[in-house]
């Protein structure tokens, strides 16, 4: 490469500080799905951080085999809670498939695959008004091309009634209000899981919340940010801001784990906009999973019995990208009769990862099979978890193997828990 030559890594530059972190220690690696499947160094955090120094340097070109290590991180951020040093790996990920994107071209059939979900997937118009054919679209699998049968494969079961659920957009707290919380009502969730939504506005509400779900609200740009289209994302968080700062809320719900961890990071998603980096940052401070909001407030409601074994599963984007782990257990374990399973290798991501198990669709199944296979070995009444695509995710990699789960949201256990007391 000439020396006045730029490399398409360069924009990587400014991130070098968290690339020195990196100490190469090794204790990302058993916790890296990746790695975990393929085995191979280059396919690991530490592999990828030295891949992204020598793109910096030069020492690489944005080639397809250099792109493939790339494409095989499902951002699951294990490597972060496991890593000694404190690297910050999602800003590194994250601005490299941003370059990517920008310099690579990739062949024609990924590029309209990509197009296609991005033009469908962050709207929930879209996704209800393709929803309502899906089972025809079922009928007609086989004749259909392989991408396109993996997303029929993976779409929730949504009945007519599920499509038309619409969440009010005020829900006046029960009993004396303790907080104003607005709820991100989501594109898929709001789709296709409409209940879940539901679940979550009765259960802050007879705790004591006034519920705002505005309906102007839309996309937050977690699948945009995560695929490496930032300028996407961007979009997308200032019109979520900007319609949140009307409702003059206490603090924001999230019940998608990858919303809740995109919209987290806003203040640094719009670090360089002069008109919403400060307000980027206060919107990302009120920012909450349900699961941390409802365990701030002592409970109200009394729980009825549930005799129920019931393994957890952690969604990564809740565990290791926002460190909730304790507040889900702790909520379940509140239910009398609720027994929790320790569940093999729960560190470990099933494979959804945003929309990694459209692109990636081999290593997401065998995650998978992995997944569903520890689940079921504890002998569980109900999986529950906390993100709409570990939900799709495990139910079908479950029906594949013979050994179909039960797999619920939080929301829709402490629902069942605590409604009409």
């Amino acid at each position: 490469m000439d020396a006045n030559e730029q490399t398409p890594f360069a924009t990587l530059a400014p991130l070098e500080p968290l690339m020195d972190k990196c100490v190469h220690c090794g204790f990302c690696l058993p916790t890296c799905p990746s790695y975990l499947l393929l085995g191979k160094e280059m396919d690991s955090p530490r592999g990828r951080i030295y891949t992204m120094r020598a793109g910096m340097e030069g020492r690489v070109d944005m080639s397809a085999p250099v792109v493939a290590h790339f494409d095989t991180c499902l951002g699951c951020m294990a490597c972060e809670t496991a890593c000694p040093s404190g690297v910050k790996y999602a800003p590194l990920i994250e601005e490299t498939r941003a370059a990517i994107e920008a310099h690579h071209p990739r062949p024609l059939g990924a590029r309209l695959f990509r197009q296609l979900l991005f033009a469908v997937l962050p709207y929930h118009r879209r996704l209800r008004v393709l929803g309502a054919p899906l089972g025809l679209a079922r009928a007609l699998r086989a004749l259909l091309p392989a991408r396109l049968q993996r997303l029929i494969d993976l779409a929730p079961r949504a009945t007519l009634s599920d499509l038309r659920i619409t969440t009010a957009e005020l829900t006046p707290a029960r009993g004396e209000q303790r907080l104003k919380v607005g709820l991100l009502t989501g594109c898929v969730q709001r789709a296709f899981f409409g209940s879940v939504n539901e679940a979550t506005v009765r259960v802050l509400a007879a705790e004591g919340c006034t519920v705002h779900a505005p309906r102007a609200q839309g996309c937050c740009g977690a699948l945009a940010l995560h695929a490496g289209e930032p300028d996407t994302a961007r979009r997308f968080a200032r019109a979520l801001i900007t319609v949140f700062e009307r409702e003059g809320i206490d603090a924001i719900a999230v019940n998608a784990a990858g919303c809740g961890s995109s919209m987290k990071e806003y203040g640094h998603l719009l670090r360089d906009d002069p008109a919403f980096a400060e307000r980027a940052t206060r919107f990302a401070s009120k920012v909450k999973d349900v699961t941390e909001i409802l365990t701030t407030l002592p409970a109200r409601v009394a729980r009825k019995p549930m005799p129920l074994r019931i393994a957890y599963h952690d969604a990564c984007h809740l565990g290791h990208a926002q460190g909730v782990r304790r507040q889900p257990r702790e909520l379940l374990q509140s239910i009398p009769g609720v027994t929790l399973l320790p569940v093999a290798e729960s560190d470990i991501c099933c494979g959804s990862a945003g929309i990694f198990n459209l692109v990636q669709p081999e290593m997401s199944d065998a995650l998978g099979a992995r997944k569903a296979a520890y689940l079921a070995e504890t002998g569980p009444d109900m999986v529950v978890t906390s993100n709409p695509g570990c939900i799709l995710q495990i139910q079908a990699a479950a029906a594949r193997a013979g050994t179909p789960l039960v797999v619920r949201h939080i929301v829709e256990v402490l629902d069942e828990a605590t409604r009409g007391m």
